[in-house]
């Protein structure tokens, strides 16, 4: 499994950039006219929702974010689960003691960013649930959240899923229209192997013919794309029987409902586009206590 860290940098230029939505003019003035700037609390952050919690490092980020922008004094976070954490509606996720002010101007960044990465992370979580013991993972794709990825990505990983690649630089994907445009899949991959010998190099088939001659190319790792569960089948057979040690992933329409089927055909991976590009939020809220503090 990719390593867990938490993408510190991206999140701090994610809870900038929304901070500068949220603070254009430079304040909040339904809490500053309310909120007396004296006034401590303490705040609790809960699950209103059976899921899996990812992005807690975001909490203190936001916090600490406001509270310099704003001069609106410092708040402390207790966070009581770890990210990859299988909650239930009602679990206590973190205890927030500080300034009210600062508080609720970063409810809603805080509540934003953690609803999603949380819920990127429980329908991940379903996804290595329903694959667990066939012996094939699930990986997420570059379908992602413009300025997100980093986040989401993460989100994979601590719901039991495994990231494909980060952009464009990391690993040559040969799709159709590459294809199209070099002139033939082989002429495709030898293009890439000569401008970039040292990465690696996926190759999407759609037949059990293509899926032979990228092999014969040298690609190690193949893209079986909008396959019947028959079809690949019968295309991983033929992989396998030249011998070569070759890394087979479906992708294309797949769900929930099929996923054993698929896994079932013997490939390596199923990628999910919609682990990043459909999963809804889980629900988590910020509960204030004023006298708490």
């Amino acid at each position: 499994m990719t390593d867990v860290a938490f993408p510190t940098a991206d999140a701090l230029l994610l809870v900038e950039r929304a901070l500068d939505e949220d603070l254009s003019t430079g304040t909040d003035v339904t809490t500053m006219a309310t909120i007396p700037a004296s006034q401590q609390s303490v705040s609790h952050l809960v699950a209103r929702a059976d899921g899996v919690v990812a992005g807690l490092p975001v909490i203190g980020l936001v916090l600490d974010a406001v509270a310099a922008r704003l001069g609106s004094g410092a708040v402390a976070v207790d966070v009581v689960v770890a990210d990859g954490t299988r909650v239930v509606r009602g679990d206590h996720l973190a205890t927030l003691t500080g300034a009210t002010r600062t508080t609720l101007v970063a409810e809603r960044t805080i509540l934003n960013v953690l609803s999603r990465t949380s819920g990127v992370a429980t329908h991940t979580r379903r996804w290595a649930d329903e694959l667990e013991g066939s012996g094939a993972m699930v990986l997420d794709t570059r379908k992602t959240t413009p300025g997100l990825r980093a986040l989401e990505k993460y989100a994979v990983r601590c719901g039991g899923g495994t990231n494909k690649r980060m952009g464009l630089y990391d690993v040559a994907m040969i799709k159709d229209n590459h294809k199209l445009a070099a002139g033939g899949l082989t002429a495709a991959y030898d293009a890439v192997r000569r401008s970039f010998p040292d990465v690696a190099v996926q190759v999407e088939v759609t037949t059990t013919a293509e899926a032979l001659e990228s092999v014969a190319a040298g690609a190690r790792f193949l893209l079986c794309d909008n396959m019947s569960p028959e079809l690949l089948r019968t295309t991983v057979d033929a992989v396998r029987g030249t011998g070569e040690s070759v890394e087979i992933e479906a992708t294309g329409n797949l769900t929930l409902e099929v996923a054993a089927a698929y896994a079932a055909t013997g490939v390596d991976y199923l990628a999910v586009g919609g682990l990043t590009h459909s999963s809804p939020i889980l629900d988590i809220a910020l509960d204030l206590d004023p006298e708490g503090a």
